[in-house]
């Protein structure tokens, strides 16, 4: 870690918690009131636990590690958003349950290339136009699984696997050992959303609508869009944020408003997760402290443990801190260093299946709530904001992230990391 951990006492839990039951309860019960206030409310509750580290533990170095993270979070985001909401992909609709599947699963495999964030911020928009009309929680919950999760579980282009690779994890170590998880996985919850797909067609007449031709506006955007990959991938933290900044200025001033307007591109989705992830990035500080201070008393003796503790942890927590700190924890058993280079591939080659649990976990579990993965909470703003009726907080959990993503989890851990 950059900064010093300080042990917290559990008291200072509270306010993630609060912040998890706020984002939970109130948008179903006092949603007007929730949309006009929840912007304090996060501001609040991060200040409150910065101001403790700050003043009473003596912790600014610690608080000031999580804001740049959050800054480098949110330039990331938000340069992605911008680039890939200045292309317009027209695909011929209505889509049938097939052809959903064929995009989906192209979709999880261009985010292995192009990052989670980049592919749901390009893809959303024309499977979202694709289903226009009979478009549902369901299409928002799977592409949120299978794009906007499972889609960054073999290449480090994004987080949590970015930080294993600037860490010492090599390149393409997870597309080489967690391909047959991933196509398990992948597999599993396509089956289960063309048989839920194909009931809903079933209920529903779809008019048919005149032959279209596939169009792409906006073309130019693509170059932007490997620009900032290789920006993410290869240029060091603090130079980075600034030349992705540049690149997404340059692409919204140049791209002309009529592909924005195609996109029905607005700034809302961008505000509502930059303020949400602002409490969680200052809350969490605590948490992740606390886990990392007694991640031995969790008992994380083998293989399954390790997939476990990680992939829940990952699903109420960002999945990127988790990840790095389970991967330290793994790494701390064997008495080897994460800030070593060659300590961390020693790791890799000679603990692969339990690297490939922990990686797995991170990566797959953060669908199971709408803070576990970054574009999570991105693809529901921007759904709700075309007038798709989103599941809200409990609901995806209850009717989507339990059922569905759990069993299929459970599977892939039960196949492959069972010691």
């Amino acid at each position: 870690m950059c900064a010093t951990i300080i042990e917290p006492h559990p008291a200072l839990l509270t306010p993630f918690a609060i912040l998890l039951l706020s984002i939970a309860i109130f948008p179903l019960i006092l949603r007007q009131h929730w949309e006009r206030h929840y912007q304090k409310l996060c501001a609040l509750l991060a200040a409150t636990t910065s101001s403790y580290y700050i003043f009473a533990l003596h912790g600014a170095a610690r608080v000031q590690h999580a804001a740049g993270e959050y800054a480098s979070f949110i330039v990331v985001v938000g340069a992605f958003f911008v680039v890939a909401g200045a292309i317009h992909l027209h695909i011929p609709r209505p889509a049938s349950p097939l052809s959903n599947v064929m995009f989906l699963f192209s979709g999880s495999i261009l985010a292995n290339f192009i990052g989670t964030i980049g592919a749901s911020m390009l893809l959303l928009r024309p499977f979202l136009h694709m289903n226009r009309g009979r478009g549902s929680g369901m299409h928002v919950a799977f592409f949120i699984f299978i794009v906007g999760n499972l889609g960054g579980a073999l290449l480090p282009v994004g987080p949590p696997l970015f930080l294993g690779y600037i860490k010492g994890v090599p390149f393409l170590w997870a597309a080489l050992h967690c391909w047959p998880q991933w196509l398990t996985a992948t597999g599993a919850l396509l089956v289960i959303f063309f048989v839920a797909d194909t009931i809903a067609c079933s209920g529903r007449c779809i008019a048919e609508t005149p032959s279209t031709h596939f169009h792409c506006y906006g073309k130019w955007n693509f170059s932007a869009l490997l620009a900032l990959l290789l920006i993410l991938v290869f240029v060091p933290n603090g130079v980075r944020e600034p030349l992705m900044i540049t690149v997404a200025a340059v692409s919204y001033f140049l791209t002309p408003r009529r592909v924005f307007e195609a996109n029905e591109f607005n700034w809302r989705p961008l505000i509502e997760v930059a303020w949400i992830f602002l409490g969680i990035f200052g809350t969490m500080i605590p948490v992740l402290d606390y886990v990392e201070f007694h991640a031995t008393d969790f008992h994380l003796a083998s293989d399954a443990r390790f997939y476990w503790g990680t992939g829940l942890l990952s699903g109420v927590l960002d999945n990127a801190p988790t990840y790095l700190t389970f991967l330290t924890a793994a790494l701390s058993i064997d008495h080897l260093d994460i800030n070593h280079l060659p300590d961390v591939a020693q790791f890799a080659s000679s603990h692969g299946s339990r690297l490939a649990a922990i990686s797995l976990a991170a990566t797959l579990f953060g669908g199971l709530t709408y803070i576990g993965n970054s574009p999570n909470l991105l693809i529901r703003a921007i759904a709700e904001s075309r007038h798709v009726p989103a599941p809200g907080f409990l609901a995806y959990i209850i009717k989507y992230a339990l059922p569905i993503l759990i069993p299929v989890l459970a599977l892939v851990g039960l196949i492959f990391f069972r010691g």
